[in-house]
């Protein structure tokens, strides 16, 4: 049992869930490597739909941050995970 002043939610100790994520962004990565490859072989028509995919990319981690700070992740640890600090995290998605 915890301390009755300590908030479970931003305890760094806490569990981490065990799930398919590390695996299924390799999965990503290896079919946009596998595109960008199919392009590079001459089809142009495609560079287009690849060019569009990095706005999606974009949306899809500021929906990512958005969730993980409605659970109560901090500036802190988000940036940690991307390299970055928690200002540049914060400047970064802190405003959307």
């Amino acid at each position: 049992m915890s301390a009755p002043n300590v908030r479970q939610r931003l305890t760094p100790n806490r569990p981490r869930r065990v799930v398919e994520n590390d695996e299924f962004g390799e999965f990503v990565a290896r079919i946009l490597r596998a595109y960008s490859v199919r392009v590079a072989r001459g089809d142009i028509e495609a560079l287009a739909h690849l060019w569009r995919l990095q706005g999606e990319l974009d949306e899809a981690i500021e929906t990512a941050v958005e969730g993980l700070r409605a659970e109560g992740w901090s500036w802190a640890e988000i940036g940690r995970r991307l390299g970055m600090t928690k200002q540049s995290a914060h400047e970064r998605w802190g405003a959307s």
